[in-house]
């Protein structure tokens, strides 16, 4: 890869672009994915635009164009001939019942299927080509593809422009991301099986009636019966288990990024980079709209959406210990954050469209995503909603955007990063408290002892 990585950085100009436009088009289109990752030559090409030798602009257009095509080739050879190559003998690899069940996935949920497998590699290999078996019509495939071959072509570009020579180390952060995004895809499918009630009683069912599966659950009785109640929907099985994964991944994003602020390398050497690329593509309308962002995420405004949270808990259920869910999630969170902030101390940028408001972790995009999380848990809760997940995506564009601001009015890349993940492990924590206390059992009144009167 290092040869090879050098071998493009040597070429001229516009060999480089033919380059930056090849490897994208054939990594679905010709499964070169597997071999060489195309995010890496359009890393490459974002360095080659830093070192002045060719054009930005021609480097973005370059990669765009690769993925979207090579894409839409690999859509119409799995439309053609994905099905004669698959009963042949490739086909003995493969079973048939799971390619149905692709292909009715891809066909129910193809778009949705299409923009995210952009942004991982392995993914991104196959799906062109099954969304063409499936038989997806081009119009959905094609929408989905130009956005997410867009926002991925010019993401990876910038990433090696704004990295300039240390590529490696940005290629390394694009290739655990993109691990992560996997990671997330197969953690969501399974949770799609899971959360269905008649899908969780068929996966039920077959795990009931599978001889191996019996004789494991005989050799391990205890450890099978504990992962059994993982997935139950009672508050100590599958919600428990989600928050404390989710937990599991913010402390580990916020550790991994708290060291490296201290120690001043990996993650934190990008701060500078970004920082000096952000001040030099500021407008006035935009910083005009990212202070008015940046104010929806101050205290002044976030105080009394919690507080109005808290009484519409207390007004839907009459309990006290309900309306002080959200202030005290919120006050926590803030505390917490202070607390950070001066064991670590990290000095703020100097310079910006504003003067930053906070050193390590940001602190108006932590109180965003913590005050967004208890408005959504109290209308999720509390409240009839005719589409349940509408308040979810609105908090997660809030919260994105306020840390969009606060990035563009001089904070810190890893400030905004560790202030997203330290909201995520405190609401998670929080949510593994309340799960467990809702799922402790309580013993009914007439069944309590009573003490004795005196005399």
């Amino acid at each position: 890869m290092q040869a090879v990585a050098e071998h493009i950085l040597a070429l001229p100009g516009w060999w480089a672009l033919a380059v930056v436009f090849l490897v994208p088009a054939l990594e679905a289109s010709a499964f070169v994915g597997f071999v060489f990752p195309g995010e890496v030559a359009l890393v490459l090409g974002g360095v080659l635009a830093y070192e002045q030798r060719v054009s930005l602009v021609a480097v973005l257009l370059a990669g765009v164009l690769g993925a979207v095509v090579g894409d839409s080739v690999g859509y119409a050879v799995g439309r053609r001939w994905g099905r004669r190559l698959l009963t042949g003998t490739v086909g003995r690899w493969v079973r048939h019942d799971h390619l149905d069940r692709a292909e009715q996935f891809l066909a129910e949920r193809g778009g949705r299927a299409v923009f995210v497998g952009r942004f991982t590699a392995a993914l991104r290999v196959l799906i062109p080509g099954l969304a063409g078996m499936a038989r997806l019509p081009y119009g959905t495939f094609a929408a989905y593809n130009i956005a997410g071959g867009t926002i991925w072509a010019v993401a990876a570009v910038l990433l090696g422009y704004l990295g300039g020579r240390s590529w490696q180390h940005v290629e390394h952060i694009a290739s655990r991301v993109g691990l992560g995004i996997l990671a997330v895809v197969v953690l969501a499918l399974l949770l799609g099986r899971l959360l269905r009630p008649e899908r969780r009683d068929r996966l039920a069912a077959r795990m009931r009636s599978s001889p191996r599966l019996q004789a494991v659950r005989r050799r391990f009785p205890r450890q099978t019966a504990w992962l059994a109640a993982r997935v139950e929907r009672r508050p100590t099985g599958l919600p428990l288990t989600l928050a404390v994964a989710v937990g599991a991944g913010g402390v580990w994003l916020f550790a991994g990024t708290t060291q490296d602020v201290v120690a001043h390398e990996e993650f934190a050497l990008l701060d500078p980079v970004v920082r000096g690329w952000v001040e030099a593509h500021q407008y006035p309308w935009a910083t005009v709209a990212a202070e008015v962002l940046g104010t929806l995420g101050s205290s002044v405004v976030l105080v009394p959406v919690v507080l109005l949270a808290g009484g519409l808990a207390w007004r839907r259920t009459g309990r006290w210990s309900a309306a002080a869910g959200p202030p005290a999630l919120y006050l926590g969170a803030v505390a917490l954050r202070d607390l950070v902030a001066v064991l670590v101390d990290q000095p703020a940028p100097g310079g910006g469209a504003a003067p930053a408001l906070s050193t390590y972790p940001a602190a108006r995009t932590l109180q965003a995503a913590v005050a967004a999380a208890a408005v959504v848990h109290v209308l999720l809760r509390h409240v009839h909603l005719s589409v349940p997940r509408r308040p979810a995506v609105v908090a997660v564009a809030f919260a994105a955007a306020v840390a969009a601001a606060d990035l563009y009015l001089g904070t810190w890349l890893t400030d905004v990063t560790g202030g997203l993940a330290l909201a995520a492990a405190w609401v998670a924590a929080w949510a593994v408290g309340l799960l467990t206390l809702e799922g402790r059992p309580r013993a009914p009144l007439e069944g309590r002892p009573r003490p004795a009167r005196p005399g």
